[in-house]
């Protein structure tokens, strides 16, 4: 049977069909495996400028790659050109990535998860900011100044443990919405990792010995730092934020590698 080079997967096609089974690529005026043309489906495999997201599948390298052709490319369960109908994270409609202005943005689309980008470089954090380390959610937050024990109308002191002052805690959220562990900073920064920080997740295989640490910068604002962890530190956005080659977003259970030319 005659079939021809999926220009974004490689898949081979048959000949007279329209799209790639593998990807959903538009096959038409793609020359035939081995003809003539194949000088410029080399050459022609992303067309400049455009993006690609690639799906990366756990211990087995590179999944399906979905070309960013088009003004808009929505991500959901349901809804949108990339559906991942089994993904019970993902919302229905949740992310979107468009070009503005020549560029790439993700937006999240108001998604009960949210949408993570794996960030290179510290990266500023507002109170109440959530981020994922391995597979560890976790939300940063403001403390208030501590006045010590107050007490009640009749004057009279409640017995309790000591409360050491801090400017931040740290909070784990469970699945279902449930609190884990709450961490309160000694100082002005929290490290984490699985041994050895001031906060470990030991039983967590996707987190580094010494993995992420959250600061509080010269002007009172958080900073959060990748410590050169093998599976990166991943960073909630808000609204929408813009994507450039080599970033990885992830979003529902779906990792994706951002591929620009």
């Amino acid at each position: 049977m005659s079939t021809k080079n999926c220009p974004s997967c490689g898949n081979q096609v048959p000949l007279n069909d329209r799209f790639c089974g593998q990807c959903g690529m538009k096959m038409d005026g793609v020359p035939p495996a081995g003809g003539a043309g194949k000088t410029m489906f080399f050459s022609g495999v992303q067309p400049t400028g455009m993006a690609k997201l690639v799906l990366v599948k756990a211990d087995t390298g590179d999944g399906v790659a979905y070309q960013l052709s088009g003004t808009e490319h929505v991500l959901g369960r349901t809804d949108g050109a990339i559906l991942f109908p089994d993904d019970p994270l993902l919302s229905p409609r949740h992310a979107n990535f468009v070009y503005r202005e020549e560029k790439l943005f993700v937006s999240d689309e108001g998604s009960s998860n949210g949408v993570f980008i794996r960030i290179h470089t510290p990266t500023r954090l507002e109170s109440g900011s959530v981020f994922l380390v391995g597979e560890q959610l976790l939300q940063i937050e403001a403390l208030a100044p501590d006045f010590g024990p107050q007490p009640d109308a009749d004057g009279t002191y409640y017995y309790a443990s000591p409360k050491r002052a801090s400017k931040m805690r740290l909070i784990q959220r469970l699945r279902g919405g449930d609190i884990g562990l709450i961490a309160r900073a000694r100082g002005d920064s929290i490290t984490l990792g699985r041994e050895g920080n001031e906060v470990n997740f030991p039983d967590d295989p996707f987190i580094s010995g010494r993995h992420a640490e959250v600061s509080i910068g010269p002007d009172g604002a958080f900073v959060i730092t990748d410590q050169g962890s093998k599976n990166g530190t991943f960073v909630r956005i808000v609204g929408e934020t813009p994507l450039a080659h080599g970033d990885y977003v992830f979003a529902g259970q779906q990792l994706f590698r951002v591929e620009i030319t």
